[in-house]
């Protein structure tokens, strides 16, 4: 028998609240948007919102209608896209449902997944998609800011659109031209019993602080993994000492990792493309996954490891691409674990499609093996000769179907030989 760690903890779960001096006295309410308390009711309240993520400025709009009075603490300034699906397929009243019929609906699905997928060239550094983009956001957040032009300076980033990941906000920037929504990008210095207290001496009470301040972007998994001295959870974090070396993520394609024998990722650090959808990247890992454990179950593998040279291969590739992107700007995200400007270990390098090709068949040659039988034979899963079909016949059984490749179709002119013998005897 053998062993494999499958992990898919996938990219945002492990939440992280702020680690601001005094947090554990505050009185009020505290919550991450990712442990949201259903049964809190924000109708009424003060309330402050710290981050500028996605949740961040999803939730802003909502809290906004409902709240008395709401703080929104930006610490980065981000660019604010338009809805990824187009604004008309917003949630909730007055939503446009998609088509009913199966040929339409196929359609509208394609035009989804077709315009994400086509997006790649925004992030190539100073290429004219960006910039493009750079013009079309800076035009629809002065358009929703209307005369508030010193929200829109506040909001505007230094770096290129795509530098952060793109954070669509439908109704977020109507949101906090609205009387009961202030703006606050002063740096926090503390926590109170009461509220927030800023750098710049100013304090503010809160019945509610909602925190909508990321995870652990680290790409290291969150409980120990360790083989032949190696532990992931501490190998993959920057920090003094051996035990942190190398300080990243550091995997074959995004799926594998060298000395970690049979252990296997979805969502893993560099595995997805920009481009696409993510249940399409997770169904493509684990169509590659899949042969992996294909493989090793039906041929006597009792381990499988990427070599330590096909990973530094990976490595310098991905080195020598990021640089092109505007990924490599100063600006701090999950791509590079909030470090600004650093290693990019949270996307492939390359685009969506380029992943899916990439990764179509695993290049065996890549990895080490060990062997289940004693004497370490590669071919021992040969094992007498025989197949089932052979043992079956030779006891007298018929229409065992020795031939699948014989199909009507080679009579006719069009069998796909492409296939024809892809199929299992």
């Amino acid at each position: 028998p053998y062993t494999t760690l499958f992990r898919s903890t996938g990219h945002f779960s492990d939440p992280r609240l702020p680690d601001y001096p005094g947090r554990d006295e505050y009185e009020g309410h505290l919550v991450h948007t990712s442990s949201w308390d259903t049964a809190y009711e924000p109708a009424g309240k003060r309330i402050a919102v710290i981050g500028n993520g996605a949740s961040g400025l999803q939730i802003v709009p909502q809290l906004q209608k409902v709240s008395s009075h709401l703080d929104h603490y930006a610490r980065s300034k981000t660019w604010i896209a338009g809805s990824f699906t187009g604004e008309e397929l917003h949630r909730g009243p007055g939503r446009t449902l998609p088509p009913q019929d199966p040929e339409a609906y196929l359609k509208h699905r394609k035009n989804l997944e077709e315009a994400s997928f086509s997006r790649f060239s925004t992030i190539i550094k100073g290429g004219s998609t960006n910039a493009k983009s750079k013009e079309t956001f800076t035009t629809l957040m002065s358009n929703r800011l209307g005369d508030r032009t010193d929200l829109l300076e506040k909001l505007t980033p230094d770096f290129s659109p795509n530098c952060r990941r793109l954070t669509p906000g439908p109704g977020y920037l109507e949101a906090i031209t609205q009387p009961n929504v202030g703006y606050i990008s002063t740096p926090i210095s503390h926590f109170t019993k009461t509220g927030i207290a800023l750098q710049d001496g100013t304090t503010h009470d809160y019945d509610a602080i909602v925190c909508s301040t990321g995870a652990d972007t680290t790409f290291a998994p969150h409980f120990p993994i360790v083989a032949n001295g190696v532990n992931l959870q501490t190998a993959w974090r920057p920090g003094p000492g051996p035990e942190h070396q190398p300080g990243f993520p550091d995997t074959y394609l995004g799926v594998a990792a060298p000395r970690v024998p049979n252990f296997l990722q979805i969502l893993g650090p560099n595995s997805t493309g920009l481009g696409g959808t993510i249940p399409h990247a997770i169904e493509t890992q684990v169509t590659y996954v899949a042969k992996i454990l294909r493989k090793v179950s039906t041929q006597g593998i009792r381990t499988i490891t990427p070599s330590a040279q096909a990973t530094s291969d990976f490595r310098a590739y991905c080195e020598s691409f990021f640089p092109r992107t505007v990924m490599s700007e100063t600006c701090s995200s999950w791509y590079n674990g909030g470090i600004a400007g650093g290693r990019i270990h949270g996307i492939w390098p390359g685009s969506g499609t380029h992943a899916v090709l990439a990764r179509r068949d695993p290049r065996w040659e890549d990895f080490d093996y060990t062997y289940r039988n004693e004497q370490g034979n590669r071919f021992a899963w040969f094992g007498n000769g025989w197949t089932k079909k052979d043992v079956k016949a030779a006891d007298g059984e018929k229409d065992l179907n020795f031939t699948p490749y014989l199909k009507v179709e080679s009579v006719t002119g069009e069998v796909d030989l492409k296939v024809l013998h892809e199929e299992v005897v």
